[in-house]
């Protein structure tokens, strides 16, 4: 009997070392986990306007733009900025300011009343957007979402039009999974849906190297959709295609007091007749 016991340890013993050698050996052939180029804002819901532009297409290193007469100073914000100090950018020379309403169809901001009405009562115009995530639901049902939860518009000279944010996907696949052409009708769909129920052509916020890259350059909504293009440097440089110019224009994530400031290719004239339609 003793002799039974001893081959039954023995057994266990080879087993437990067989497992834990085959454990090892499995560990050090997998590949290395690569970085996350969002900095670990993995969680659904928690992406914002130009997450992946420092990570894909980097800086230019170079100052803020200077100033200009002829363009109108913005900001872009969503619930990372949570309670905004909006009259402290007012007196900044802030006039106008979009907030991230909506993600998918299971995101709506829970800061986006604060954000969305207190840049209002600030005296900016306004707007909201959506940041679209193609692999999770159709065009049209996340443009219907957006516009259940903050992003319609309206002819009021303070309102501006929504936009459609569509970018780098902080979640997985740079290009959600679509094909170029499968990513084009995706983008036509939530276009179509939201001119359809308020009228008014939406705002495309992408950067140019993810519009080449997932759409293949289209340049199929440059006559009827405004360009809002993400680049951080001194220079907006070459747009997407289909665009001649662009009406905004994010050009970093690090400005005082909220990090993204914009710029509209106007007059504060010019920005309150863009806002009417």
């Amino acid at each position: 009997m003793r002799n039974s016991i001893a081959r039954i340890r023995g057994r266990s013993r080879r087993c437990l070392f067989t497992g834990a050698l085959t454990g090892l050996l499995l560990l050090l052939s997998s590949p290395p986990a690569l970085p996350d180029p969002t900095g670990g804002a993995t969680a659904r819901g928690s992406a914002y306007m130009g997450i992946g532009v420092l990570a894909h297409d980097g800086s230019a290193g170079t100052p803020p733009p200077p100033p200009r007469a002829s363009q109108t100073e913005g900001v872009d914000v969503s619930s990372h900025q949570e309670d905004v100090d909006w009259p402290s950018l007012w007196a900044d020379g802030i006039r106008w300011a979009y907030t991230k309403a909506t993600e998918g169809t299971y995101y709506t901001n829970p800061y986006f009343a604060q954000q969305y009405d207190g840049s209002y009562d600030s005296g900016m115009i306004r707007g909201a957007y959506h940041f679209a995530t193609p692999d999770t639901a159709g065009g049209a049902a996340q443009a219907d979402y957006f516009l259940a939860h903050g992003g319609g518009w309206s002819k009021d000279g303070k309102t501006l039009p929504g936009v459609l944010d569509i970018e780098w996907n902080p979640y997985g696949d740079s290009c959600y999974g679509l094909s170029k052409s499968a990513m084009v009708k995706w983008i036509r769909d939530f276009l179509d849906r939201y001119k359809s129920r308020t009228g008014r052509d939406a705002v495309i916020y992408t950067a140019t190297n993810w519009w080449v890259e997932c759409t293949g350059d289209h340049a199929g909504f440059g006559a009827a959709n405004p360009l809002w293009v993400a680049r951080y440097a001194s220079t907006v440089g070459t747009l997407p295609a289909g665009w001649s110019s662009y009406t905004m224009w994010q050009y970093t994530s690090t400005g005082p007091a909220v990090g993204d400031h914009d710029r509209f290719n106007g007059s504060q004239e010019r920005l309150g007749d863009f806002a009417t339609g």
